[in-house]
C-alpha cells in the first residue's frame, strides 16, 4: 500500500513578498517606474507637511484659546476670590470696631464679599478637573469658610451685648482667615497662574516639526523639477509648479502666522498678564495692611510679636513696605506699586497707579495720627481716624482700592486686545494647511502623470 507525501518547497522557490519586491525593483529601473515612485513620494511629503502643520498649529491655537478664555479668566477669578475673602475679613473688623453702631453699608459689604467668594468657589470647583492641587485648596476653602463666618457672627453677637469675649472670637476668626483661608486662596491663585504660564508656553512654542516637513517637501519638489528640466529641457511642469506654490503658501502662512501670534501673545503677557499679577499682588498687600490696621484697635496690644511689638501694627508696616516701599514719597522699584508703574506701557495705565500711590502716602500719614491718638490714650479719637466717614484711613484705603481697580480694568483690556490678536493670527491655518496640502499633492500626482502619459 503506497503512501503519498508532501514534499517541502524547494530551496530555490521564492515567496510572493520577495517576488513582489523584485517586480517593484525591476519597475523602478525604467523611467516610468521611477516617475511613479517620485510622484508617490512627492504626494506623501506634501500631505505629511500639511498634516504636521495642521496638527502643530491646532495645538497652539487651542492653547492660545485657553489663555484668553480659560486660564487667564480663572487666574483673575482666583485673585478676586482672595480679594473677597480679605475684604470680608477687613470689613468684619471695621464693623466690630463700630460696635452697636455698625452701619448697614458695612454689613452689606461683608455679606456681598462672602457671597462673591462662595460663587467663585463654585466656579473654581467646576473648572478644577485634572488639577489635584487646585482641588485640594478648593476643598479646604469650602470647609473653612462656614467656620469663619460662624466665628464672625458669634463675635458680632457678643459685641452687641458689650461682652469682651467678642474681641477674642474676632481675633480667632481673623487668625483662621490669615493662616488657613487666605493661604489656600493664594495657593489656588498660584496654581491657576502656573496653568496660565503653561498655556502661554504651549501657544508660543515654535512648530519645528512642521517647519522641517515644509523644507523637506519643498526640497523634494525642487529636486523633481530640476530633474524634469534636465531630462526634457522643459522649464515648467504645471502640476509640480502648483504643488510647489501650494507648499510655499503653507510655509509662508505658517511662518507669518506663528510669528504674529507669538509676538501678540508675548505682548499680552509682558504688558497684560504680568501687570495684572503685580496689581493683584498690590491689592492683596493693601487688604492685608487694612486688616492689620483694624485688628490693631480690636486687639489693643493683646497680641505681640517675639520682639514684644504689637503684632498687627508690625503687619501693617510690612504691608505698607510691600505695597509702596519704605519712606513717605514715591514708590520703591521693588515695591508692588513701583513694579506696576514700570510695567505699565502707557499713561492710561500709569495714571491710576500714581493715584493709588498718592492715597497710600496719605493713608500712612493718617495712620500715624491714629496711632499717636491711641498711644496717647484717646481710643475714640483713634477709632474715628481709622473708621470715620471723612479724613480716615478707611477713606484712603477705599481710594487706593479704587485706583488699583481702574488700573486692573485697563490692563485687562490691554491683555485681551493683544491675546485676541495672537489667537486670530492662527485662526484658519490648520484647515487652510490641510486644503492646500491636498491640492499640492494632487498637483504633484498630475504633474508626474503628465510625464507618464508621454510613455504610452
Amino acid at each position: 500500500m503506497s503512501t503519498s507525501s508532501v514534499s517541502p518547497p524547494s530551496a530555490g522557490r521564492r515567496t510572493a513578498w520577495a517576488e513582489g519586491l523584485d517586480e517593484l525593483r525591476a519597475a523602478a529601473t525604467t523611467e516610468p517606474g521611477r516617475l511613479r515612485v517620485i510622484g508617490a513620494v512627492l504626494a506623501l511629503l506634501v500631505v505629511l507637511f500639511g498634516a504636521v502643520t495642521a496638527w502643530q498649529v491646532a495645538d497652539r491655537a487651542a492653547a492660545a484659546e485657553d489663555v484668553v478664555e480659560h486660564s487667564q479668566p480663572l487666574t483673575a477669578d482666583a485673585a478676586s476670590l482672595y480679594r473677597s475673602l480679605a475684604d470680608a475679613d477687613t470689613t468684619a473688623a471695621a464693623g466690630f470696631l463700630a460696635g452697636g453702631e455698625e452701619s448697614r453699608a458695612t454689613r452689606d459689604r461683608y455679606a456681598a464679599d462672602i457671597r462673591t467668594a462662595s460663587a467663585l468657589l463654585v466656579k473654581a470647583s467646576a473648572n478644577s478637573a485634572g488639577s489635584d492641587g487646585a482641588g485640594a485648596q478648593i476643598a479646604k476653602l469650602n470647609g473653612g469658610l462656614p467656620r469663619y463666618t460662624g466665628l464672625v457672627e458669634t463675635a458680632r453677637a457678643n459685641n452687641r451685648q458689650g461682652l469682651p469675649l467678642g474681641g477674642a472670637y474676632l481675633r480667632y476668626a481673623h487668625e483662621q482667615m490669615r493662616t488657613e483661608l487666605l493661604p489656600a486662596a493664594r495657593a489656588l491663585y498660584d496654581a491657576e497662574t502656573d496653568r496660565l504660564a503653561e498655556d502661554y508656553a504651549t501657544a508660543k512654542a515654535r512648530p519645528w516639526w512642521a517647519l522641517a516637513a515644509g523644507v523637506v517637501a519643498l526640497g523634494a519638489l525642487g529636486w523633481a523639477q530640476r530633474r524634469h528640466y534636465r531630462r526634457t529641457n522643459r522649464v515648467f511642469n504645471r502640476g509640480l509648479l502648483a504643488a510647489t506654490a501650494a507648499s510655499l503658501v503653507v510655509l509662508g502662512w505658517l511662518v507669518a502666522g506663528h510669528t504674529v501670534a507669538r509676538g501678540e501673545l508675548t505682548g499680552s503677557y509682558e504688558h497684560g498678564a504680568r501687570s495684572l499679577r503685580v496689581l493683584n499682588e498690590a491689592r492683596i498687600a493693601a487688604l492685608r495692611a487694612r486688616g492689620d490696621e483694624n485688628l490693631t484697635l480690636v486687639a489693643r496690644g493683646a497680641v505681640l510679636t517675639d520682639g514684644r511689638q504689637d503684632f498687627y501694627e508690625a503687619g501693617f508696616r510690612a504691608g505698607m513696605t510691600e505695597l509702596a516701599g519704605a519712606g513717605d514719597h514715591g514708590a520703591a522699584a521693588r515695591s508692588r506699586l513701583g513694579a506696576a508703574l514700570e510695567l505699565a506701557d502707557d499713561e492710561a495705565g500709569r495714571r491710576p497707579v500714581r493715584a493709588a500711590l498718592t492715597q497710600v502716602r496719605q493713608w500712612q500719614a493718617r495712620h500715624a495720627q491714629a496711632r499717636a491718638a491711641d498711644e496717647g490714650g484717646d481710643y475714640d479719637g483713634a477709632l474715628a481716624k481709622v473708621i470715620g466717614a471723612e479724613g480716615s484711613t478707611g477713606e484712603s484705603f477705599d481710594r487706593v482700592a479704587a485706583g488699583l481697580e481702574r488700573a486692573l480694568v485697563h490692563e485687562q483690556a490691554e491683555f485681551r486686545s493683544a491675546a485676541d490678536g495672537g489667537r486670530a493670527a492662527l485662526r484658519g491655518l490648520p484647515v487652510g494647511a490641510g486644503v492646500l496640502a491636498g491640492l499640492g499633492a494632487l498637483g504633484a500626482v498630475l504633474g508626474i502623470g503628465r510625464r507618464l502619459a508621454e510613455y504610452r
